[in-house]
């Protein structure tokens, strides 16, 4: 069944925990302003591309990132504005973005859960979706249940619990007939206290591996 059928207006829970769970919720950003937004991030941030090893070779991760703290002094626009709404919508203070560019329906992600590691503990994460139309698949870790397929329309968020990333993967598969790219904007909690103990502790590490 192709779960987008069943999305209207009303927010659609995918995955129950403790937590929040896995919600989809159409249409929280109007059409004008989603087209407003994606349109201003497109040309206002420096796009970059990274390389990965795949079977003992190096090659091209297949979409653009670009990320930013939301602490900065000069944010491209519209990322604050967006990060007020989501952070409205999900009720977090999220303090950092990291946003993907999919140029065309070639570029992917694999399924994956997002990492923990230096993360508020119990915060959510919420994506927004700006540009064409990409679906998203989730499925839990364990193999058990079938695969959710989520079309993720422009306007529209998907929030994660910070619990859900332990039990399930999400990811974007390549598609065909996509009409033009896609931007999604991934709200996170950074815990800044917890990111500059392992800061530190690495440059103990790296001291004491200097004098031995």
């Amino acid at each position: 069944m192709f779960q987008s059928d069943l999305f209207e207006a009303t927010p659609l829970a995918l995955v129950d925990d403790a937590e929040s769970g896995i919600r989809y919720l159409p249409d929280i950003v109007p059409q004008a302003t989603a087209q407003a937004w994606f349109e201003q991030t497109l040309a206002n941030v420096t796009w970059g591309n990274q390389r990965r090893l795949m079977y003992e070779r190096e090659v091209d991760v297949p979409r653009l990132m670009a990320h930013f703290s939301l602490d900065a002094a000069e944010l491209p626009e519209p990322l604050m504005e967006a990060a007020e709404q989501v952070r409205s919508i999900a009720g977090t203070p999220f303090n950092s973005v990291g946003l993907n560019l999919y140029r065309d329906g070639n570029d992917s992600v694999a399924p994956h859960n997002d990492k923990t590691q230096g993360l508020v503990q119990k915060a959510p994460i919420a994506i927004l979706s700006l540009g064409a139309t990409r679906r998203m698949t989730i499925r839990a870790k364990s193999g058990k249940g079938r695969t959710l397929n989520v079309d993720l329309h422009p306007g529209s968020v998907i929030v994660m619990s910070y619990a859900s990333q332990f039990t399930h993967n999400h990811g974007i598969p390549k598609m065909s007939g996509v009409e033009g790219p896609r931007i999604s904007l991934a709200f996170r909690c950074v815990d800044l206290q917890r990111l500059d103990t392992r800061v530190k502790n690495a440059t103990k590490s790296l001291v004491s591996a200097s004098n031995p």
